[in-house]
């Protein structure tokens, strides 16, 4: 609140929600690709996972109106901070070559998106489950409308971002 000069507790920025999402992308039509990714979302979120479908008809990606395309999972909560802190704590160091996130890489509105490329990095999948590999993204909405606010409230939280 002082760094930004708020006079009101309710001004201050806060994470809304952080949604989780998987891509299906050329694997759409398979069965045990898609449990797979359900089982994988349900472990590290905590959630069961909704399938998405596609609104739009798109011939180069091979997809028709209302075929599944994804899967996610939007947390709130108490659930969403565990998530953040083993998201910030826990995986992020154990990516594979990490040297920090992007500061530049919040959209205009202060929301952030991180993407990690294997799932494998999560501390709940273990041997078992490294046979089929996918990434992720990580949606952080908050409710700041500058990127610098959205930086300062993840940073606060623990977040390993660059020093430029």
């Amino acid at each position: 609140m002082k760094r930004f000069g708020y006079t009101n507790a309710h001004q201050a920025p806060r994470i809304a929600k952080v949604v989780v999402n998987v891509g299906y992308g050329k694997h759409a039509k398979e069965k045990p690709f898609i449990d797979h990714v359900e089982k994988t979302l349900t472990l590290i979120t905590g959630q069961k996972p909704v399938h998405n479908k596609s609104r739009k008809a798109i011939s180069n990606f091979k997809t028709r109106v209302g075929m599944p395309i994804g899967a996610s999972v939007t947390l709130r909560g108490k659930s969403m901070y565990d998530f953040l802190y083993k998201l910030a704590h826990l995986t992020l160091p154990r990516v594979r070559d990490f040297r920090g996130l992007n500061p530049k890489a919040f959209d205009g509105q202060g929301n952030y998106t991180i993407g990690i490329k294997e799932q494998l990095a999560f501390p709940e999948i273990g041997q078992n489950m490294s046979d089929i590999i996918h990434g992720l993204e990580a949606v952080v909405v908050t409710t700041t409308k500058k990127p610098e606010e959205g930086l300062a409230l993840l940073e606060l939280l623990g977040f390993p971002f660059k020093k430029e």
